[in-house]
């Protein structure tokens, strides 16, 4: 009995430990990244060679005149006044699983977010080629690509669960009904 109040109470405190965490991570770096002015990168985490949205929040009004956007990952980006978010692609020699900093600066605020690079490339797609010859068809069925060893077993496991949920259902009636 006192295994489980001791187990309970040690829950407890991590719980209120895991819970207590978010709080003092949430305050931030000395607070370099409070703008009059919301930003974000959008997707947070992209392959080399990715195309990532930046976007402004001017709505809170901190931010009237051209942002610009700054990263050793991608090249200078330059949001004009009246526009919410530009687009760019991100370096093909970015290094996987390397964390760059993007600085947001717009009417002498400057805060940063980070972009995580994620593990392999960005491909580019394929262009588009025209048929040489009608698709390949008819072989979609049911016994295409089967063999008949395959069939086989795959009938015998069938009848082998019937013939069990058979056997069990007799069985049980039998032993209810004595």
């Amino acid at each position: 009995m006192r295994a489980i109040r001791v187990a309970s109470a040690a829950l407890l405190g991590v719980t209120a430990l895991a819970f207590s965490a978010p709080a003092a991570v949430a305050k931030g770096d000395n607070d370099h990244n409070i703008t009059p002015y919301g930003f974000s990168v959008l997707p947070s985490t992209i392959a080399a060679g990715g195309q990532i949205t930046l976007t402004l929040d001017r709505d809170r009004g901190g931010c009237r005149g051209a942002a610009t956007v700054t990263s050793g990952v991608f090249d200078t980006v330059r949001i004009r006044p009246g526009q919410t978010q530009a687009t760019t692609t991100v370096d093909w020699d970015a290094r996987p699983g390397a964390v760059y900093q993007v600085t947001f600066s717009c009417d002498r605020a400057t805060g940063s977010t980070s972009l995580t690079i994620a593990s392999g490339r960005h491909s580019e797609p394929a262009p588009l080629q025209p048929p040489y010859r009608g698709v390949h068809a008819g072989e979609g069925g049911s016994i295409a690509g089967f063999d008949v060893k395959e069939l086989g077993l795959g009938a015998a496991l069938i009848a082998a669960s019937v013939g069990a949920a058979y056997h069990f259902s007799r069985r049980r009636s039998g032993e209810d009904a004595g």
